[in-house]
Parts: C-alpha cells; structure tokens; sequence
C-alpha cells in the first residue's frame, strides 16, 4: 500500500540541527507522518543549502529539497541503518539536483558559495568582484565536481565524509577534487587573460 506523502513545509532560513535523531528516523520508517514534519523542520536547511550551492538558484534548490523530501518519505523504510541517515539523504538530493541540472542548461548565479560571514562592508567592490569570478569558474565545472565542491567546501566535509555520502572511494573523490580544483583554477585564469586582454583593448 502507497502512503501519502505528508506535506514538505519550507524552513529556508531556519537554524542547521546538528546531529540527527535516530528514534526519529526509525518512527519515519514506520510511517509517522508527525515524525516526517519534524524531519522535514530540522533537516530542510541542510538540504537546501546543499542545493542551492550546487544548481545556484532558490527556487530550483526549494523545488529539489522538496522533491528529495518526497523520495526520503517514499523510501526511507529501505535505509538498513538509521545512523546513516544523513549520508543516505544527501545522496537523494544529489539524485534530483542532477535531474534538474539536466533540465537546467543555463547556469544560475550561485550566491552560497562564498561563506555566510564573507566581510563585504571594507572593500564591497573587491568582494563582488571574487564573487563574480568565483561564479564564472564554478559553472564550467562538471555536475560531478560542483558536488564534491559543495560537499567539501561548503559544508566542511572531511574527503572520507565525501565518499560515504556520495558512495565513492576515497582515492576516487580525492580525484575529483582534484581535477575540480584544476579546473577552477584553469576557468579562473581565462577569465582573467580576457579581462586583462579587452582592457588592453579599449585602452588603444
């Protein structure tokens, strides 16, 4: 029998919760709708935060978050050990943000890839304009790399945490990184020969 999925209510803006309840997690399995919105309050900010940094855009992030909700409610009963939950979620979210990615050719700008307590008031010129390179590199990157990106940058995760979240090897997410930090840096420098080569320009 199909259960009805509860209503997935948004909470951007909300606190991070740290550590995940397992009781609650096990009351979700056996179909506690009250535990799913309980669920849903507490881990809805760390979902979406993971994907608005990978896709770059609030709404296509909201609609994702809420997409992954609706598949952890569907299948939740088929996680075997509640302690990795958190792993288990990520890695659903990852799922429908490469679906919509998909659907999304035209990179959005990503205004979370910089850190929340980035200083802007001394030189807000400078900080926008890191900003913008910052964005420019980021989205010549595969879907791939922006995740581990995400995942390791953004949210601190240790390379190991990296691995067991997306269900890699170790030495294989240390070569995305790698490879994602190459070519954030190759993007960076073109962009950067661009600049330098239309100021030489209009300077004529």
């Amino acid at each position: 029998m199909t259960r009805s999925p509860p209503t997935v209510r948004r909470t951007v803006g909300q606190r991070d919760v740290g550590g995940m309840d397992q009781d609650l997690v096990v009351r979700v399995q056996q179909g506690d709708q009250r535990a799913f919105e309980q669920l849903t309050l507490t881990e809805y900010p760390r979902l979406f935060r993971v994907a608005h940094g990978v896709l770059g855009d609030r709404h296509l992030a909201e609609d994702s978050t809420q997409q992954a909700f609706l598949d952890i409610w569907r299948d939740i009963r088929r996680l075997r050990d509640p302690s990795k939950y958190e792993a288990w979620s990520y890695r659903l979210l990852v799922r429908v943000c490469y679906a919509e990615a998909k659907r999304q050719p035209k990179w959005r700008s990503n205004d979370d890839l910089l850190p929340a307590d980035e200083p802007r008031a001394v030189d807000a010129y400078g900080v926008v304009h890191d900003r913008d390179e910052l964005e420019r590199g980021f989205k010549r990157l595969s879907f791939d790399h922006r995740v581990v990106l995400v995942l390791r940058f953004l949210l601190g995760m240790t390379p190991e945490q990296v691995a067991e979240t997306l269900g890699l090897s170790r030495s294989a997410v240390y070569a995305r990184l790698e490879r994602a930090t190459k070519a954030m840096r190759a993007a960076l420098e073109a962009d950067a020969r661009t600049v330098t080569a239309m100021t030489e320009e209009a300077l004529r």
